[in-house]
């Protein structure tokens, strides 16, 4: 409910006359969604710089806590899909008993130029230690609905 201090991470609010009101015959959404002063979580985690522009970095619901520490999947996505073996990647989170939640980057990719070990130790060039994804499973294809969207909650059914 604070504004976040440039740089840092949050939840991406919006007020004005172009905000619905509400959902359709869905009260109980539309007041988990939309604030009393008019605010609607859009549910998008963006940073905002010096300047005043913000860069949506991910999404709520994707968020990962690991051990007390937020992971956003699109922060990691970005690292693992610039591997040159990588053509596509989901990062996803999965139960563990340690951290509560552990990264693990859903990966296709030429197996034969790449592995768990050297998309972990790629990664380590790039991101906090805490940000690493712990598991890498590589798959032939990532699914995806109509528009193109990752759907990380088939990923999520599929390997938890």
């Amino acid at each position: 409910g604070q504004p976040c201090a440039p740089q840092q991470p949050g939840e991406l609010l919006v007020r004005g006359p172009h905000v619905c009101a509400g959902y359709w015959n869905n009260p109980s959404a539309s007041a988990a969604a939309i604030e009393a002063d008019g605010w609607l979580q859009t549910g998008d985690v963006a940073i905002c710089d010096e300047e005043g522009y913000y860069t949506i970095v991910g999404r709520m619901k994707d968020m990962i806590i690991s051990g007390g520490e937020n992971i956003y999947p699109a922060e990691v996505e970005n690292v693992i899909i610039s591997h040159t073996a990588v053509t596509e990647v989901a990062v996803i989170g999965l139960p563990d008993e340690k951290w509560g939640e552990i990264a693990c980057a859903i990966v296709v990719g030429n197996e034969a130029e790449t592995s768990e070990e050297d998309i972990i130790r790629f990664c380590a060039e790039k991101l906090s230690r805490y940000k690493l994804p712990k598991k890498v499973i590589f798959i032939e294809v990532i699914p995806r609905n109509p528009a193109g969207k990752v759907l990380k909650r088939v990923l999520r059914e599929q390997f938890v």
